[in-house]
């Protein structure tokens, strides 16, 4: 038998044993088949940067045909879903709360004003939501659309064409619309998410790898003791991490800060117990540094940077995939803290993002709770 021959059939050999290791590790094959499955099924349907439809409120205080005539234009319209009022205050409540991306005002004299064709009259207010630039951009031009629309229709119906409809424009909550006065607070969420997670991911896995959870165990801590010994310090120093992001933001990038340092301490505070809670489950459920170190950023990066709509908007993705979202904290923490730096302390909108923070961290630190053992096996 030839050298050659000889080094083929070791080759062989070796290939066949790590086929045969592939195939018996499930890990291996989920990475290989299912990982770029459910990847790609996030990019190609649940990631969308266009706003398909928008919640837009009209407010009528004109009701003659005219005015009726123009909100049933936009109504109509495949872009908008349309609330209709009569009290612009109410509608201002709406769009702080979140219910509408913005919303046209058909003034008293609309009618009055449409009719006399006088240049330079404003007789449209739009308000939009400046703390999503490129949301208010895309309300503003579609709003204009549909306006332009209607007065082509009047001039078929009636003969003659409407002037002087200028729509006076305003941006509520961020009136520069600069874009760093959005992506800032909301990009506290990734980095906070990431930190929160790898600070504990390494800890438990670190006693096993090192012996030392024997000795840990011997001691005859409880259970309790144990995660709460994990989770403390960190949380105090996470605490930290998010204050200095915080006030990076406001004082080095000179962001809007609108709301209350204990509106904000309560978001952070609530969202680092979900993000050490699920770096803690995964230190404790694999028992090695690298392998939760991975978990931790897989888990953590991938869904507050794609389904927190941070960058991609929650409501043009599919019914399943915004689902989905409401199990991600960092969704709740992005709305939360864009909230507190350009609105202020919206309550009907932080507490609902309370709720969602709280409930992420008690499920993540119980899991662990459950997941913790007292023994070696």
């Amino acid at each position: 038998m030839t050298r050659l021959t000889m080094r083929f059939k070791r080759l062989w050999t070796l290939c066949r044993k790590e086929t045969l290791q592939i195939i018996r590790d499930p890990s291996t094959l989920l990475i290989a088949f299912i990982f770029p499955v459910v990847l790609l099924f996030i990019f190609g349907s649940g990631i969308n940067l266009d706003s398909s439809t928008v919640s837009f409120g009209i407010v009528l205080e004109d009701t003659r045909p005219q005015a009726i005539s123009l909100a049933e234009s936009l109504a109509n319209s495949p872009t908008f879903r349309v609330k209709t009022g009569f009290d612009a205050k109410q509608m201002g409540d709406d769009l702080r709360a979140g219910r509408v991306r913005g919303f046209l005002v058909i003034r008293s004299d609309f009618s009055e004003r449409a009719l006399r064709q006088g240049p330079g009259t404003s007789p449209l207010l739009l308000v939009t939501d400046g703390s999503e630039p490129n949301t208010a951009s895309f309300v503003a031009a579609h709003v204009r659309g549909a306006v332009a629309v209607w007065q082509r229709e009047e001039l078929k119906r009636q003969g003659r064409e409407i002037k002087g409809l200028n729509i006076e424009t305003r941006s509520w909550f961020n009136p520069s619309t600069e874009s760093r006065n959005f992506l800032l607070p909301g990009s506290i969420s990734i980095v906070m998410t990431v930190v929160g997670a790898l600070l504990t991911a390494l800890v438990v896995a670190r006693e096993w790898e090192r012996g030392t959870m024997e000795a840990l165990l011997a001691a005859g801590i409880t259970r309790f003791e144990l995660v709460a010994s994990k989770v403390i310090p960190y949380f105090v120093l996470g605490l930290l991490a998010f204050m200095i992001c915080v006030g990076l933001t406001r004082y080095a990038f000179h962001v809007p800060f609108r709301g209350s340092l204990g509106a904000v301490m309560l978001i952070g505070a609530l969202f680092l117990g979900s993000a050490l809670g699920l770096g803690l489950l995964l230190s404790t459920v694999l028992r090695s540094q690298y392998n939760a170190a991975q978990a931790a950023l897989n888990a953590a990066f991938l869904p507050a940077l794609m389904l927190s709509g941070f960058v991609f908007e929650i409501s043009s993705m599919p019914a399943v995939i915004r689902a989905v979202t409401t199990i991600v904290p960092a969704r709740y923490f992005v709305v939360a803290m864009q909230t507190v730096f350009q609105a202020g302390d919206v309550w009907s909108v932080l507490i609902p993002a309370f709720e969602g923070l709280g409930l992420a961290a008690v499920g993540f630190l119980g899991l662990t709770y459950l997941k913790t053992r007292r023994r070696l096996e």
